[in-house]
């Protein structure tokens, strides 16, 4: 169903849209105008005809779908084109295929125009060029790959064969992992964080499935078409390959100054009114600062900002930027001071309705679950935020809806369609409080707070607060393990003495 915000706009199936915008024929039958145009065929050289078709995909994204045919020489072509925003942060989707299991290489596959596919085993990629704007499926992407890079093998036999006959043999390897005869590993990193692999056990975590979501890099900002700032002197240069699959989004080198920048990462972000409207209810502004900043317009702008301690957690920094020329509005959440020795586990008995309207920070670096929905979200799948206990259960589940949208359409099998009813149902009894339930966040770096019912913590006795001993796992992923503070500690001394 579309949203209020939608009125007006139609709604459809992407099977339905797909078929309305190859078919002339069809355009009476939806409400949505199929747009066409006159184009030259790169095959025959005459003109076909390019049809468009701007739509929504249930509970995931506006898109344009594109479909060229030719009269002369019957060429077909069909493409995906994203018409709304860039995501926050860029994804990486990795999914370990099994040999010989057929429904892992039947699920979907959303491919942006600025997505690489690698497959690791055969050292092969696809570059974003390739197959742009692609709803297929992991058997659908491989086979279109062996397909597009046999059709110049005859003319490759003719100039080295040497050469067509590697290529012949790659396709052999290719093909069969196509067809499930071996094990291999589907990567699909998307800078845009607009790509998609279908998890069939959402909302629950898929074991064969990881999701991992990451900061762009300049060369990648500027790739999208956003205004990259200028590098600073001395600022060591990132590949753009250094924040996709292979280093897992972290961004800089050496790896021990990844937690420098962990620690200094915005705990959450949202609209001013709301992140301000949070906060000043602990503690008001004694004095605002104002840093004079440039918007991504390119246009001068001003960013206002403002430290609060907030009890029992710790001092926050508030940064709110407003553009008067495009209207972009903005604010983050930052931490002050040190990067805290131990973890945070928070655990919240959700019982009465107070216990709904209790004020959330959620960091980026904690993960969320609630046991009685079996729902378990890592690190980084929703970002930072400031809500409430009822507003953050609400945005997970219409992240999950909006991410997993291939579950609700009309294609859907039947045991997946009750599987997502379920899970609804028992999320409308948590939040109606008809049965008490669980909160727990944890967060590695303790920058996320729930705040207590009563003046003093420990007579809140449904919230839990445990310290922890990082791993050595998170530490690394963090940035911690080799971080070298040896020159900082000694010039601190130097300063005292």
């Amino acid at each position: 169903m579309a949203s209020s915000g939608d009125e007006g706009r139609v709604v459809v199936d992407l099977r339905s849209a797909a078929e309305s915008a190859a078919v002339a024929g069809d355009e009476e039958a939806h409400a949505t105008p199929v747009h066409e145009i006159e184009s030259l065929c790169m095959r025959c050289g005459e003109n076909g005809t390019t049809r468009l078709l701007l739509t929504l995909i249930p509970h995931f994204r506006e898109v344009v779908l594109m479909s060229f045919s030719c009269p002369h020489c019957g060429e077909r072509n069909n493409e995906v084109q994203f018409a709304g925003q860039l995501q926050p942060k860029g994804c990486c989707y990795r999914l370990e295929v099994p040999s010989g299991q057929r429904e892992i290489l039947n699920r979907q596959v959303v491919k942006s125009d600025s997505a690489t596919i690698k497959i690791p085993e055969l050292d092969f990629e696809i570059p974003p060029v390739a197959q742009r704007g692609k709803c297929s499926t992991v058997e659908g992407i491989i086979m279109r790959a062996a397909d597009e890079l046999q059709a110049l093998q005859d003319e490759r036999k003719k100039v080295d064969p040497q050469k067509a006959e590697a290529i012949d043999q790659f396709l052999l390897k290719l093909r069969s992992l196509g067809s499930g005869e071996a094990a291999f590993t589907f990567i699909l990193d998307d800078p845009a964080g607009n790509s998609f692999i279908e998890n069939p056990h959402a909302p629950s975590s898929d074991p064969l499935l990881s999701v991992r979501f990451y900061e762009r890099t300049r060369e990648q900002q500027a790739a999208l078409g956003f205004l990259a700032e200028p590098e600073q002197p001395g600022e060591a240069v990132v590949p753009a390959s250094a924040a996709g699959s292979n280093s897992g989004g972290l961004q800089s080198e050496p790896h021990g100054s990844v937690g420098a920048l962990a620690g200094r990462r915005a705990i959450a972000q949202g609209n001013p009114d709301e992140v301000a409207a949070a906060l000043c209810r602990y503690a008001a502004p004694e004095e605002v600062e104002v840093l004079p900043c440039r918007c991504g317009c390119g246009a001068e702008c001003e960013t206002r900002f403002f430290a609060t301690k907030i009890p029992y957690f710790r001092e926050v920094i508030v940064m709110a930027t407003t553009c008067d020329i495009c209207g972009y509005r903005n604010s983050e959440l930052k931490p002050g001071g040190e990067i805290p020795a131990k973890g945070k586990k928070i655990t919240l008995r959700v019982q009465n309705v107070k216990d709904l309207t209790r004020d959330v920070i959620k960091s980026d670096s904690a993960s969320v679950q609630v046991p009685e929905l079996e729902l378990e979200l890592a690190s980084g799948t929703l970002g930072g935020m400031v809500t409430t206990v009822e507003g953050l259960i609400v945005k997970t589940c219409e992240a999950l809806e909006r991410i997993h949208g291939f579950q609700l359409g009309d294609s859907t099998l039947e045991w997946k369609k009750k599987k997502w009813e379920d899970f609804k149902d028992r999320l409308s009894k948590l939040l109606n409080l008809q049965e008490p339930w669980t909160l727990i966040l944890d967060d590695g770096l303790a920058a996320s707070f729930v705040a207590p019912a009563t003046d003093k913590l420990e007579d809140d006795k449904q919230l839990t607060i445990e310290e922890y001993q990082r791993s050595w796992e998170q530490n690394e992923e963090l940035g911690l393990n080799d971080m070298d503070t040896s020159s900082a500690d000694q010039a601190y001394d130097t300063t005292n003495t």
